[in-house]
């Protein structure tokens, strides 16, 4: 690309049936400085037109209406070349004033691919600098330390170590026998003479030990020298009572006894202003089996959660469903939580229920979840996120260019935990929960 072409505004489809969704849209564009290529209904919009504009951004203005005419478009948007921007129609219509404004700053900021979403004059605060690398390790914090006392206390303890020579066995040590050496050293001397008789005549003696050289095995058909009789009757064996058998139910299954049900832990997405963006490239990164559930927590205006469901079903090679109260949450799906939507963990499982609070990381199990803040994460997360670190969670953040709000996310990489564009977030959480395709060595 040519300095020219890199200084030129970004080319931008507008795709919107008419009406003031579609003029909010274009005022928010025309205030965003792009070059508006196309301007159509998604109803009316063949595919090839689409392809051959190759605009670098697609905005969407979503409602039911254009849902049918979106699965249409699907190969086109599919492309990697778009960028894709969703927003809710019935929203788009309603905003005015400094909403719209704002709005308008934040795509400016998307489509040219810089984080300026601060209105003119305002103070921009000093970016946090974060050094690559992990902190220095005791090894090289004492790399100029003196040795001379390691060396001298080494000096002393080399006596006391094993050198380098042959091993010799101690002279009282005999070489080791064989059985026939062994069994003779038992054997009464012919020679001897015999042992004086105890004085108690009623004492047991034992037998001498016969010369294992007459040793023989015996034949199955012969009969033993002497059968040993039994003197006393073998106890009775119990008799089986099947007069009283019943099934039993199995719903009386005790609590805490049964099958585990549900996942036991999980992998919570947070994300805000941007998130739609990194969500869909976080999911379509994803392996198509994982040990654990997604459960993304991304507020929306309008509470349209089941558009979100359907926008990342179609990249997601995972489930994506709606999390509904008193489900269980099963391991390999993405769940979209509602508002209201929280988890709890009853017999060794995770399922859903309803909290006005919504969410709590704490009540996570932590050595089975992980958090991951994307880009408008909720900044009041940070800090429960970083406690269920501390309790053995692995916690990371968004970072890179198509992170707009990294306030949150740059709060937890500045912490300690990992940081990565979202396809790499979807690689460490693919690294540890990743189930084996079948056929795949295990």
């Amino acid at each position: 690309m040519s300095e020219n072409d890199a200084s030129l505004p970004p080319a931008v489809a507008l795709l919107a049936r008419p009406g003031a969704a579609r003029d909010r849209l274009r005022e928010a564009l025309v205030l965003a400085d792009v070059a508006l290529v196309l301007e159509e209904d998604p109803d009316a919009l063949d595919p090839a037109t689409l392809i051959a504009l190759a605009p670098q951004a697609v905005v969407i203005a979503l409602e039911p209406a254009v849902e049918a005419a979106l699965e249409r478009l699907d190969d086109a948007l599919s492309s990697p070349a778009f960028t894709l921007v969703f927003d809710e129609a019935e929203l788009a219509a309603r905003r005015e004033g400094w909403e719209t404004q704002r709005w308008a700053r934040h795509l400016a900021a998307k489509l040219h691919g810089h984080r300026e979403v601060l209105p003119p004059g305002a103070e921009v605060e000093e970016d946090l600098q974060i050094e690559p690398g992990m902190p220095d390790t005791p090894a090289q914090l004492h790399v100029d330390a003196p040795l001379d006392f390691h060396l001298d206390e080494a000096v002393d303890a080399a006596d006391l170590l094993a050198g380098d020579s042959l091993y010799e066995a101690p002279a009282q040590w005999q070489e080791p026998q064989t059985l026939e050496q062994a069994l003779a050293a038992n054997l009464p001397d012919a020679d001897a003479e015999a042992p004086a008789t105890p004085a108690d005549a009623d004492a047991v003696v034992p037998p001498p030990l016969a010369d294992h050289s007459r040793w023989a095995l015996l034949d199955e058909d012969a009969a033993p020298a002497a059968v040993s009789r039994q003197t006393t009757a073998p106890p009775a064996l119990p008799v089986f009572d099947s007069a009283h058998l019943s099934l039993v139910d199995m719903d009386d299954t005790p609590p805490g006894t049964g099958p585990r049900r549900g996942a036991r832990g999980a992998v919570v997405v947070l994300a805000g202003i941007g998130g739609p963006d990194a969500l869909r490239r976080l999911l379509a990164a994803l392996p198509s089996a994982l040990d654990v559930p997604l459960l993304v927590r991304m507020p929306l205006d309008g509470a349209r959660y089941g558009n979100l469901v359907k926008q990342m079903a179609r990249v997601s090679p995972l489930p994506v469903l709606l999390a509904e109260t008193g489900a269980e949450v099963l391991e390999g799906h993405v769940y979209i939580l509602s508002d209201d939507t929280a988890t709890v963990l009853r017999d060794g499982g995770l399922q859903f229920e309803s909290r006005p609070q919504g969410l709590e990381l704490a009540r996570l199990p932590p050595g089975e979840s992980a958090v991951i803040l994307l880009s408008g994460a909720d900044l009041l997360q940070v800090d429960p996120a970083l406690t269920l670190a501390e309790a053995g969670a692995w916690v990371g953040g968004q970072v890179g260019e198509g992170c707009y709000d990294p306030a949150a996310a740059t709060a937890v990489v500045a912490a300690g935990m990992f940081a990565g564009e979202p396809q790499e977030l979807a690689q460490a959480i693919s690294a540890r929960w990743a189930r084996p395709e079948q056929g795949e060595a295990q």
